[in-house]
């Protein structure tokens, strides 16, 4: 039986650390998929396994728990960093930057807070420990991972901060919910009347594209080319398709207009009214039935050589006979302006006569196989380059230690520029969803399994005998307080809808728990896009504002 002894017990045992993570990891994920009044901790859970199993005496050598600590947590927010890359800086436009003004003060009320306490508690709580309170307070398991690579800095060797965020995090998932229905209530919330406000303000939404059938009847622009028609009305658009005489054709630049032209239309739709004004009255025209029937077809963009390339440079109408009238990115639809930059994912809608769009299709690429093969090359010299920011030292006047963005830091400034500016060094930065959701997963899951074993010896004994309670009371002041106060605000002055308020408030305490029960109350997109809208700012204001505090007040 020394085998099984081995395998459970000998701390320096590949196959005992292997196992103990296999076994903490799986009963985590199994567990927090249990549902409690329809809240479930998701990965969470794997936290509290592994501080059992570190309670009874199961871990490994320190170096190899801090190894896969430290590369879990790299891979988790280097994951995030490309995903919310492409939105960053574009989150900050018109209505979102509201959002973002908003939960930026959540999170500095949340500080305001956490610090407040530790400083009305008189010392009783190490300041390290009340930021380990605060992180679990607002679920942020990287905000935790750049704080203990803050203290590691620091050679703190006190008790471990993840015990004050484990204390403070399951009830801080309930803390949230529930002040998603405090402010509900406040109002006194009538969800039919915000979802026919929310549907108002789709409407008047401008930046999709817009799809206009119009017949020309204004004699100014008769005889007149489409070239000459785009410099008069001073406003970028596509024209797809044109009927004349009952000959449909693509046009190009310089393609002649004349009285009774039936056009297909593609434009911003806040130049749309302009430029139906201009042209003619709106029709209807079933393009299929005409008798040269058009291809209109999405096509997926999957060479590298055509990232970064600007869709005007590609000359699609004069080289192919096609034309393009919109990307999707990441699940939105753009407008095909000669001047927006192509990238490796990008779904482009070509139309034209069948074999053109197929010539088309062959210089994008549209291989979904080609997709499919995950750009390593990409992921790692991010990685390498986010280490070598990470723990670049940056010397402040006044400050004892210089500031280091850390493991965390470094790879998630360096991963939001790869993800936003990558493409212009021929970085393909696209990956599946499916894949980005793997790599993160893992990445949470061993960090959390890590932090557990090495928390687990003293969990029980905190609880029980310290201040474990206290613990849990402060971190539900930490939650609660922020929200209420500006969810109050949000809903009293800025007027928010509250489907894209629950969304702000998920998105700012980056707790998906929150965003599934706001989905699942409000039946519609809002929430979803509330949280996404708030999410990068609010991820990287938490992942340094631990380092900050802690480097300098310890």
């Amino acid at each position: 039986m020394d085998w099984l002894e081995n395998l459970l017990w000998d701390p320096t045992s590949v196959a005992h650390i292997v196992f103990l993570y296999a076994f903490v990891i799986s009963v985590g994920v199994l567990l927090g998929k249990i549902k409690i009044f329809g809240i479930s901790l998701g990965v969470t859970f794997v936290l509290f396994v592994g501080i059992l199993m570190g309670h009874f005496g199961f871990t490994g050598e320190t170096h190899i728990l801090h190894f896969i600590r430290e590369f879990g947590l790299i891979l988790f927010v280097f994951c995030i960093g490309l995903q919310v890359g492409p939105s960053f800086f574009s989150s900050f436009k018109k209505g979102g930057m509201t959002l973002n003004m908003l939960a930026g003060g959540i999170v500095l009320l949340n500080i305001a807070v956490a610090l407040g306490l530790y400083f009305i508690s008189n010392g009783r709580i190490e300041l390290p420990m009340i930021v380990g309170i605060l992180y679990g307070a607002v679920t942020n398991t990287p905000g935790l991972g750049a704080a203990q690579e803050a203290l590691s800095q620091l050679h703190y060797t006190g008790s471990p901060i993840a015990l004050g965020y484990a204390c403070a995090y399951p009830l801080a998932v309930v803390g949230i919910i529930g002040s998603i229905i405090v402010i509900r209530y406040i109002f006194r919330i009538n969800l039919s009347k915000e979802e026919e406000e929310l549907k108002s303000q789709e409407s008047d939404m401008k930046h999709k594209p817009h799809m206009l059938h119009l017949e020309v009847r204004n004699e100014s622009i008769n005889g007149k080319t489409l070239l000459q028609i785009k410099d008069v009305i001073g406003r970028s658009f596509v024209c797809s398709r044109i009927c004349h005489n009952g000959h449909v054709s693509i046009p190009d630049r310089e393609t002649v207009f004349n009285i009774g032209d039936q056009l297909f239309i593609v434009c911003s739709e806040e130049d749309a009214e302009a430029i139906s004004a201009f042209i003619g009255k709106q029709i209807q025209v079933d393009w299929e039935s005409q008798d040269m029937p058009m291809v209109s077809r999405r096509i997926l963009v999957t060479k590298s050589d055509i990232n970064g390339k600007r869709l005007g440079a590609l000359h699609f109408r004069s080289l192919y006979g096609v034309n393009v009238t919109r990307v999707n990115r990441s699940g939105m639809d753009l407008f095909a302006d000669p001047n927006l930059t192509l990238q490796v994912g990008d779904r482009v809608m070509v139309v034209g006569q069948q074999d053109a769009v197929e010539r088309a299709a062959c210089v994008l690429g549209n291989s979904l196989k080609r997709l499919d093969t995950p750009n390593i090359v990409t992921i790692f010299v991010g990685i390498f380059f986010g280490i070598l920011l990470g723990s670049l030292p940056i010397a402040f006047p006044g400050m004892p230690t210089p500031v280091k963005l850390g493991l965390a830091g470094g790879p998630l400034v360096v991963a939001i520029l790869i993800g936003r500016f990558g493409y212009k060094f021929k970085l393909v930065t696209y990956t599946t969803m499916s894949a980005n959701l793997m790599l993160r997963e893992i990445g949470i899951v061993l960090f959390l399994a890590s932090v557990g074993i090495e928390a687990g010896e003293h969990f029980v004994q905190t609880v029980v005998e310290g201040d474990g309670l206290l613990y849990v009371g402060y971190g539900f002041l930490i939650t609660v307080v922020p929200l209420l106060i500006i969810g109050i605000i949000a809903r009293l002055y800025f007027k928010i809808n509250y489907y894209t308020l629950m969304g702000l408030i998920a998105g700012s305490t980056t707790d998906p728990p929150a965003l599934a029960y706001a989905n699942q109350t409000a039946g519609n997109d809002a929430p979803a896009v509330g949280y996404s809208t708030v999410y990068p700012l609010t991820m990287f204001l938490r992942i340094l504002a631990g380092q900050i505090i802690l480097l300098l007040m310890v």
